[in-house]
């Protein structure tokens, strides 16, 4: 009984250690990949500036025209793609910590 007790401490410190560099990998990717389900905030710049570039550039335009047809940025959408390898990551990362708990809660039963 003691042997099995001994190999299973083994086989959760393998897991453990396995899990854990994991979860550090998917982190540093989830930080990365995550930026692709927000909207950048250069293009929302992007689209002011141009219309603030054709106002100024046509003198045909009056003052009360500008005023009563203010103009919104297109609303973002995150590309399906993004939102699909995001939540594989953060599901993978789920699994992996979880799995983690689950060893580290036989390591203390096998004490």
């Amino acid at each position: 009984d003691e042997k099995m007790t001994h190999r299973w401490q083994k086989d959760a410190d393998g897991i453990l250690i396995f899990t854990g560099l994991f979860s550090a990998a998917l982190a540093a990717l989830l930080t990365v990949s995550v930026q692709d389900l927000k909207s950048n905030p250069q293009d929302t710049t992007v689209f002011y500036l141009a219309n603030i570039y054709q106002l100024l550039a046509d003198p045909n335009i009056s003052r009360a025209s500008i005023l009563a047809t203010p103009v919104q940025p297109p609303d973002f959408s995150p590309p399906k793609s993004a939102v699909l390898v995001n939540s594989l990551w953060f599901l993978s990362l789920v699994i992996s910590l979880t799995s983690a708990l689950l060893a580290t809660m036989l390591q203390q039963w096998a004490r």
